[in-house]
This record gives structure tokens, C-alpha cells and sequence, in this order.
């Protein structure tokens, strides 16, 4: 496959998952330090992986929850709660994955899990609420 082609279709499912206005956000504060960095996480997070056929985008979406929460990546993992609004994960199955991380990541970091997921469904809700 082309790079460029990676690259687009890294682009898509990263539009797609996260919505354009974060992407384009990510993509306009890019500067020479990091725009490579964008480069490389379109291609091969989102190009290489996320675009394969083993799993469709909404498992996905749950299994990063997962893991990030465990590993405790507060800024993604609040950036993938917010990204269930475009892949179809409900509140309820979110809720569900922070049960079992608490039981395979221990209870402190599903808690902390939780407050976050909490904090931003709160947001998106006032959000969603102003229109």
C-alpha cells in the first residue's frame, strides 16, 4: 500500500472516530516538533490498525477505553469517551468496560476512570444542552 493511501484512510477513520474539529485542531497546532508525530499516528494507528477488518470501529473504541483507563492515559482516554458519541459505544457499555477494568486494572484506577468519564459526559452534556 502507498504511504499516501495509508495516510487517507488513516485520515478518514481518524475523522470519523474523533470527529474534524478535533483532527483539525490536532492538525493546525502541529508544529516542525510534532507534526511528524501526527504523520506517524494517522499512518499507522489509524491507517494500520484501526482500518484492519478483524474488529469493526465501535469494538475498538471499547477496547481502547479499556486500555487506556488501565493504563491510565487520562487525556486519551477522555478524548475516547468523548469519541463514543461517533463510534456507538453507550454510557452503559462504558460503564460496564470501567467495571471490568476494575476488576483486571484495580478498583483505584477504575475509579479514577470513572470521575473522568463522568467529568466529560457532564461537559458533553452541557454541550448538547447550549445546542
Amino acid at each position: 500500500m502507498l504511504d499516501k493511501d495509508l495516510y487517507d484512510r488513516g485520515m478518514a477513520v481518524r475523522r470519523t472516530v474523533l470527529g474534524d474539529a478535533h483532527v483539525d485542531r490536532s492538525l493546525a497546532r502541529a508544529t516542525p516538533f510534532d507534526a511528524d508525530f501526527q504523520e506517524y499516528i494517522t499512518k499507522q494507528a489509524w491507517g494500520s490498525v484501526w482500518t484492519r477488518p478483524g474488529l469493526d470501529t465501535r469494538t475498538r473504541s471499547m477496547l481502547t477505553i479499556a486500555m487506556l483507563a488501565a493504563l491510565g492515559k487520562d487525556g486519551e482516554f477522555k478524548l475516547h469517551i468523548r469519541a463514543t458519541r461517533n463510534t456507538g459505544v453507550t454510557r452503559d457499555e462504558v460503564k460496564e468496560i470501567l467495571l471490568q477494568t476494575a476488576v483486571y486494572a484495580g478498583v483505584p484506577t477504575a475509579n479514577h476512570a470513572i470521575a473522568l468519564a463522568r467529568s466529560v459526559y457532564d461537559e458533553m452534556d452541557a454541550e448538547e444542552a447550549k445546542g
